[in-house]
């Protein structure tokens, strides 16, 4: 069987990027700390900083930049986005905490994008990415999906190491350890 690339649907990306406060609420909410905590690396991310970083994206970058594109005013560039928000928003708080968060925030999010009421002419309408250039509102809305599941991803990374050693010789078969 084999993969095909698919085409945006509002309907399909809403239900992913729904299911992942959920999703990240099921896996992570009762973990023990050791498997979840920040070590404060800018680069070298743990749940906790994934969480909160994907809290940060909701508030600053994916629906402020669907505004912009939605408002077609004069300027069409988007608001720049700090990629490490998230360690200074999240001192002081629990993981648990950031996911309560997270569920509140991704919920108001997808509210306002069912507010637009999405057409292909609105999916069709361009703002100006700082690096990218000109990007269309369905590829925004796109890259918030993939976004998500590249974190979710990154997230199982972060925790499959710390067992890296402790596997032994089976870390040969473990793809995620190499």
């Amino acid at each position: 069987m084999s993969i095909t690339s698919m085409d945006f649907d509002v309907n399909d990306a809403n239900a992913v990027l729904s299911a992942t406060p959920r999703t990240l609420r099921a896996w992570l909410g009762d973990l023990p700390v050791e498997w979840t905590a920040s070590n404060g690396d800018h680069n070298d991310w743990q749940p906790f900083d994934i969480v909160g970083h994907l809290i940060h994206a909701d508030e600053t970058d994916w629906i402020p930049r669907a505004r912009v594109i939605l408002a077609q005013g004069e300027d069409l560039h988007f608001p720049p986005f700090d990629r490490f928000g998230q360690f200074e928003k999240t001192k002081g708080k629990t993981l648990k905490t950031l996911l309560e968060e997270f569920a509140v925030v991704r919920r108001k999010c997808l509210d306002e994008w069912s507010s637009w009421k999405l057409t292909p002419e609105k999916l069709a309408l361009i703002g100006i990415h700082p690096e990218f250039g000109e990007v269309s509102l369905a590829q925004l809305l796109s890259t918030w999906v993939v976004h998500d599941l590249t974190h979710i991803r990154q997230i199982a990374i972060a925790m499959a190491r710390r067992y890296e050693e402790a596997v032994g010789p089976w870390k040969a078969y473990l793809s995620i350890l190499n």
